[in-house]
């Protein structure tokens, strides 16, 4: 008979899994899903920026709703691609389709073309929808043996520090590149990280050990390549992430050493019908990319069609809720508070892709100048390079701002040029204006968040462990309480940072490090616990419905924070030949501080909300009690 991917299949115990308890298999998942995360989050980092300052020129709220409406439905296809990997051609097929559609989509991304961006959108949002519940499921199968199954905590761990290592190196590389030598550049990066793990996942073992070698000693290199051409605090988080890299590197190649991913995990349920089935899912996905990629081009659309999809796994829900017993009954409505406040934190959270990448980009100084202009250079005629820094000086009779400074970037690019200089007359109102500086790429700090992970992940992991040993580890509600509570204090930070602008309107990147750190520590409260609840609180049958209608609430997060960042949106004025024009950053200040507040008000309300209802939702979750059967 043929094995399926969720069956559980003895295999030899290898040399490695004696010493370290884990499946050498692990770690091809764990560079398969770095590279899938490297690539989606270094085209994540770029996407806003790209459609402001690329070929598009969008202003910031249609930019906000592209972005809103593209992240929430990469959120939606997980849950159908799990159930036609389930059904129909098993988990191994659904990685290698959903990585290639998504090395395709990062490929198209380089077109300089309206239709030819929203398919590439759209064939990421397919590829993800294929890739990431599978690759997981392939991992759960690998320790559903008796002897594997008390680490598979372990490994998820293990797994979840991979997907942080990619998050982290995007920035960083994809980010950096894509902003100082060109968009098609950082986009063609992510490309190649994409077709890196797809490689890894489908490679035979030695070409694997291969990849795996190359790939992380040359990315290793190109961390530490571009934190040189920065400042000594950027080249810190650059070499951090090199070293985890090589060390991961070391386990992997160790590991592969001594055996590889089983070819029965993630095998079809039939493999007659096989050929088949894919054909008729590639055919499928043949038409639902147009429709995915009108969907991008139209968020309003995208917003009514996940309002009625929701609509509608509600109503059913709440349907079966008065079918199962009142300890099943009492849990679903557990499970349906939690996605509320759930879909609220993450609706803050992920304006770290939009609002707080352009608020970073326009008013947090990135600029370590290596000298300022003073009295004595008053009237003379000096070379600049132009950085961030003279962003709000008046330059031939107008106040130089963002826009022009990303334009004449992209002119140099062009070029083949790096840097952008321009000769400046100097007049008293320069005094004080920063010259000869290191400009640090706004999106390389979206590396924040992951880099904070992998620093604290475990130490959460352990302290958890620690208080439970005791019994005094924190409910699930009193965990999302937590989170909220520090992603509203983050929020408050950065409201305090806009308080102490300079006369310019440029904040300190401390308050800025500082809130991400807060978002992190308030990501590790309450996101390892989502699923968890959902798996222990669900019905048996209703288990996978309730993971997709989680799954569901993530996705209308992520088009809430489109909405969300709209508020931030900055009255554009029509430049020359169309062109947006983006105030000087003591203009844009202002709007970003507003926002941040509320969202810190709007955190600290739920997080309240929630603590009152905690004692309710604890006496509905009946951790203790056995669920009766509900009689027919």
């Amino acid at each position: 008979m043929q094995a399926t991917g969720a069956e559980a299949v003895e295999t030899p115990i290898s040399p490695f899994e004696k010493r370290v308890g884990h499946h050498p298999a692990l770690f091809v998942l764990f560079f398969a899903e770095m590279w899938e995360r490297f690539s989606y989050y270094g085209m994540r980092a770029l996407l806003v920026l790209y459609m402001l300052s690329g070929f598009l020129r969008y202003d910031d709220n249609r930019a906000f709703g592209v972005y809103g409406a593209y992240t929430a439905l990469v959120y939606m296809t997980p849950f159908v691609g799990g159930i036609v990997a389930d059904k129909l051609i098993g988990q191994r097929a659904a990685v290698i389709i959903g990585g290639s559609l998504m090395a395709l989509g990062h490929l198209v991304m380089a077109i300089e073309d309206q239709y030819a961006f929203f398919c590439a959108l759209a064939l990421l949002i397919v590829g993800n929808g294929f890739f990431k519940p599978n690759i997981g499921t392939i991992l759960g199968s690998l320790y559903s043996v008796p002897r594997l199954d008390p680490n598979r905590d372990g490994a998820f761990t293990i797994f979840y520090m991979g997907v942080n290592l990619g998050a982290a190196m995007a920035p960083l590389l994809c980010g950096y590149i894509g902003q100082t030598y060109g968009w098609h550049y950082g986009f063609g990066l992510a490309t190649i990280g994409m077709m890196v793990g797809l490689a890894i996942f489908v490679a035979p073992t030695i070409v694997t050990q291969v990849m795996i070698g190359l790939g992380s000693i040359a990315s290793a290199g190109a961390l530490l390549f571009v934190g040189s051409q920065q400042t000594i605090w950027v080249l810190g988080p650059n070499v951090f992430v090199a070293i985890a890299l090589l060390v991961a590197m070391g386990l992997a190649l160790w590991a592969l050493a001594n055996g590889a991913l089983p070819k029965h995990v993630g095998a079809p349920r039939s493999k007659a019908a096989y050929g088949r089935n894919v054909s008729m899912v590639l055919g499928v996905i043949t038409v639902v990319v147009p429709v995915f990629a009108w969907l991008c081009s139209n968020p309003t659309v995208a917003g009514y069609v996940l309002f009625v999809v929701g609509a509608l796994a509600l109503a059913y829900v709440l349907f079966e809720a008065f079918r199962v017993t009142k300890i099943e009954r009492e849990r679903l409505f557990v499970i349906l508070i939690m996605c509320v406040f759930s879909m609220l934190f993450w609706a803050f959270f992920e304006q770290a892709g939009s609002s707080i990448n352009l608020f970073t980009d326009r008013n947090i100084d990135r600029v370590s100048e290596e000298r300022v202009i003073t009295q004595e250079d008053v009237g003379e005629s000096m070379e600049l390079v132009l950085t961030q820094e003279q962003v709000g000086y008046p330059q031939g009779g107008r106040v130089f701002t963002l826009d022009q400074l990303a334009t004449a970037r992209q002119e140099a690019q062009e070029r083949g040029e790096t840097e952008v200089r321009a000769t400046w007359t100097i007049t008293e109102e320069h005094v004080g204006m920063g010259v000869d500086g290191g400009e640090v790429p706004a999106s390389v700090f979206q590396a924040a968040n992951p880099i904070f992970i992998l620093l604290f992940g475990l130490v959460f992991t352990a302290l958890w462990g620690f208080l439970a040993k005791r019994q005094i580890e924190p409910s699930t509600p009193a965990k999302f309480v937590l989170g909220l509570v520090q992603l509203g204090a983050g929020f408050a930070v950065l409201w305090f940072g806009t308080q102490s602008a300079d006369g310019r309107g440029m904040v300190g990147m401390t308050w800025l490090v500082l809130a991400y750190l807060l978002h992190t520590t308030g990501e590790l409260c309450l996101s390892p616990v989502g699923l968890s609840m959902v798996s222990k609180m669900a019905p048996a049958r209703m288990v996978a419905t309730m993971m997709g209608a989680w799954y569901l609430a993530t996705a209308f997060s992520q088009y809430l924070a489109g909405l969300i960042a709209m508020l931030t949106g900055v009255s554009h004025e029509e430049g020359a030949e169309g062109a947006q024009v983006i105030p000087p950053p003591s203009e844009t200040l202002h709007v970003y501080g507003d926002v941040f507040v509320k969202i810190a008000i709007a955190s600290f309300v739920a997080a309240a909300i929630l603590a009152a209802l905690t004692p309710l939702v604890k006496k509905w979750m009946h951790e203790h009690e056995p669920v009766p059967e509900k009689k027919s």
